[in-house]
């Protein structure tokens, strides 16, 4: 009988481990003048074992050179083609054979993703989603590909109507009718998934004071009590990721599985962006990679095997908005690594994360439960109110639009804010502008926090004032 001794024995359950995980690929994005031709990346993509690539659109070069290669391709119809896809099945047949069966198998296209964030979209494209999807799957049929070719559409986490705790996520009340259920009823007939895009670091940025870092970036720390379900979580990724999932189950699709079309942590920022660092980014996707791939799931769904596609492939330089919006990638476009993270099994055994020695915000884990989400204080977290008897939260006018939008997208999904009285037709839609909507929305997640310190931050977007704010003819409370 063979006797392993114990370092062996470990060995064993680990690359054991390693075999048994979800699959991780990449968003290659390209707005941006300076990045190596279509060919080059796809060498550099099979060159660091990356199997799965995501794009923003059907660019020729790009499809033909992933042609004959391993390599899984999720297409994109872009938000600006879904009216028209969603008016005419013959658009979306010609679509579809223009730019996915003129070059399936050969280029294995594995999904299409129709729209990206739609429900964020200023265009107002939501009600063509569902109905671009449908004919989009028709025209798949047509070319006799649907059982092989995925449609799916990927939400960021503004859909969420509520998100803390995880257990009680639920999609925002106003979508569930009109775009969820058709949605996800879609999903499922099809045999399809859900994509969703997660970014703990927004919700780090914007509460990194009340926010363990170590939370944020997977490091060891206490974790955080869900209290709807008991479940206990070591990292803010799973908490966004369960709270899709609880919102799924109360909508009785429980069986909808989730791939998570983008996360990542960028690795420079402005000076207000808290936590944008080459070192947080490291630790943040070096060890989701490690997560994903040695399996495990999430606390509410353990035997989860998610597939990742990390944001992105590359810094691009044309992106507009703040200084981390260009310093998301994986790589410089000279094709050197922005730093050395693994993304392959066979990586992972030589990886080892390096915690900072360096005090960082917020390094140990909340001694009480906090929001998982978004983190914010309620008051139990140990951050002290304002000291105003009435202070309200209002948007800076002088902030970046683009990061403005940001931040009220999370205000009003991830933040949980109370954002009906600024959808169309309500009492404080009209002046209908960014500031006016963001401060409304900012203020109602400011109050619901008892004006705990950070709460008025967004990243810079917002500050605190202490006499009640007048757009239109719109009331700011000051209390929930």
């Amino acid at each position: 009988m063979l006797r392993l001794t114990l370092p062996a024995i470990s060995l064993f359950l680990t690359l054991l481990t390693l075999t048994d995980g979800g699959s991780i690929g990449v968003n290659y994005g390209r707005i941006a003048n300076n990045l190596p031709s279509a060919v080059k990346v796809v060498q550099l993509l099979k060159s660091n074992g990356l199997n799965r690539v995501k794009v923003y659109d059907t660019d020729p070069a790009v499809l033909h050179a992933l042609s004959g290669t391993d390599i899984k391709v999720t297409v994109d119809l872009p938000n600006q083609q879904l009216f028209a896809a969603a008016r005419s099945l013959s658009f979306a047949v010609a679509w579809v054979n223009r730019n996915v069966a003129a070059y399936h198998p050969h280029t294995q296209i594995e999904a299409i993703a129709v729209g990206n964030e739609v429900f964020a979209d200023p265009g107002n494209t939501t009600k063509f989603l569902v109905p671009a999807m449908k004919n989009i799957h028709q025209a798949l049929i047509r070319f006799n590909l649907h059982n092989q070719i995925k449609v799916s559409s990927p939400i960021a986490l503004a859909a969420l109507g509520n998100s803390y705790p995880s257990s009680a996520g639920s999609f925002r009340p106003e979508l569930i009718e009109p775009v969820f259920e058709p949605m996800l009823r879609f999903l499922r007939e099809t045999g399809s998934y859900l994509m969703v895009n997660v970014y703990p670091f927004f919700a780090y940025e914007s509460n990194a004071d009340v926010i363990s870092l170590d939370y944020a970036l997977f490091r060891q720390n206490a974790g955080v009590v869900d209290p709807g379900n008991g479940l206990r979580y070591f990292n803010l990724f799973d908490a966004q990721i369960d709270a899709v999932f609880a919102a799924l189950s109360a909508l009785k699709y429980n069986d909808v599985e989730i791939v998570v079309t983008e996360t990542g942590w960028p690795s420079k920022g402005d000076n207000n962006e808290v936590g944008a660092s080459v070192e947080n980014a490291a630790a943040y996707n070096g060890n989701l990679v490690r997560k994903i791939l040695t399996g495990g799931g999430t606390p509410l769904r353990p035997k989860a095997d998610l597939t990742v596609y990390l944001f992105a492939l590359f810094n691009e330089n044309q992106k507009f908005g703040p200084t981390s919006e260009r310093n998301f990638g994986l790589f410089y476009p000279d094709e050197r690594k922005v730093y050395d993270i693994p993304f392959t099994t066979e990586g992972l055994k030589d990886y080892h994360d390096r915690p900072s020695t360096s005090p960082s915000p917020s390094t140990a884990a909340p001694a009480t439960p906090v929001n998982p989400v978004t983190a914010p204080s309620t008051g139990n977290g140990g951050v002290s109110k304002s000291s105003a008897a009435n202070t309200w939260c209002v948007a800076n006018p002088d902030a970046q639009k683009e990061k403005l939008q940001v931040a009220l997208d999370f205000a009003c999904g991830e933040g949980g804010a109370d954002c009906r009285p600024i959808q169309p037709g309500a009492t404080c839609y009209d002046p209908n502008t960014l500031v006016a909507h963001a401060s409304f929305a900012f203020n109602s997640y400011y109050q619901k926090k008892a004006r705990a310190g950070g709460s008025c931050y967004f990243g810079g977007s917002a500050y605190v004032v202490t006499q009640e704010p007048k757009y239109g003819n719109c009331e700011f409370p000051t209390g929930y």
